[in-house]
């Protein structure tokens, strides 16, 4: 098992690429070009991150450790963000998913009084290489079943064993999605032991989980193979979670997932590489 640090080095590079910002309908608000450098210094003892938007330096930033908010995979797939819900303050995520040289990674925000504010999807390669773009994500592209294996790793001392060679949460999952004869999306998600059936219905890039008035859980469909699920409003005393999915091909998809208890606490981190059969 790699530790942390070896997993965050994965994503040492050039990172050419763009921030694109959307309303919670998923309107295009604006997009802007990026240069993304991760640097390993002192025999990758540290790394130094520098960030350029529209080719102005605005973030330079040194580690020597990760941890609190951040955890990653072996892949180098990670996620930072709220650790805790709390009243009046602004809450929300980074999800970042990698496949050979491109990542994808999503932020989605929500305002000081719990509604869904706004997502910025930022699309990722790696500088001189290929850059392949899919067209944006669509209803169709998803129906069907996918089997895949989830991974889940924890923001608690469970994490810090993974990192010293113990094995993180692994099990198979089955996503079975399809249209009814009215339209109506169904679900069904098996994991482990567990089974999860729900409908939503959908309207051109949004997908609205609306069964129970408590808990309306929102998919958008975004450009290049990109969706972001997300409650409309996070309450406090109600478990949640974040979502982003990323169809790298039509028949491969990878699936992150942010985990919050009924305390509002961050409790686990899952990722999910699944395969349409």
């Amino acid at each position: 098992m790699k530790s942390q640090w070896e997993c965050f080095l994965q994503n040492l590079g050039v990172w050419e690429g763009s921030f694109t910002s959307f309303s919670p309908q998923g309107t295009f608000l604006k997009d802007i070009p990026s240069r993304l450098t991760l640097e390993g210094l002192n025999n990758n003892q540290t790394v130094r991150l520098n960030l350029c938007r529209s080719g102005q330096a605005d973030m330079v930033l040194e580690y020597s450790s990760v941890g609190g908010s951040l955890l990653f995979f072996e892949n180098g797939a990670f996620s930072q963000g709220s650790i805790q819900l709390a009243p009046f303050t602004e809450f929300g995520a980074e999800f970042g998913l990698i496949y050979e040289n491109r990542r994808l990674r999503l932020v989605q925000l929500f305002d000081q009084n719990g509604q869904l504010d706004k997502f910025t999807l930022i699309r990722e390669h790696l500088a001189g290489t290929p850059t392949p773009e899919t067209p944006p994500l669509q209803i169709d592209d998803l129906l069907g079943e996918w089997q895949g294996e989830a991974i889940t790793i924890y923001p608690d001392l469970r994490s810090r064993s993974v990192s010293k060679g113990d094995s993180p949460d692994t099990y198979s999952t089955i996503l079975k999605l399809q249209l009814d004869g009215t339209g109506r999306l169904s679900q069904s998600l098996s994991f482990g032991e567990h089974q999860i059936t729900s409908t939503a219905t959908v309207k051109g890039s949004i997908i609205h989980f609306d069964q129970d008035p408590q808990k309306q859980i929102q998919v958008l469909l975004l450009p290049d193979g990109a969706s972001v699920t997300s409650p409309l409003q996070v309450q406090l005393r109600q478990p949640l979670f974040l979502e982003v999915g990323w169809l790298i091909q039509p028949n491969l998809r990878q699936r992150m997932v942010r985990n919050y208890n009924d305390k509002g606490e961050w409790t686990s981190l899952t990722l999910v590489t699944e395969k349409k059969v």
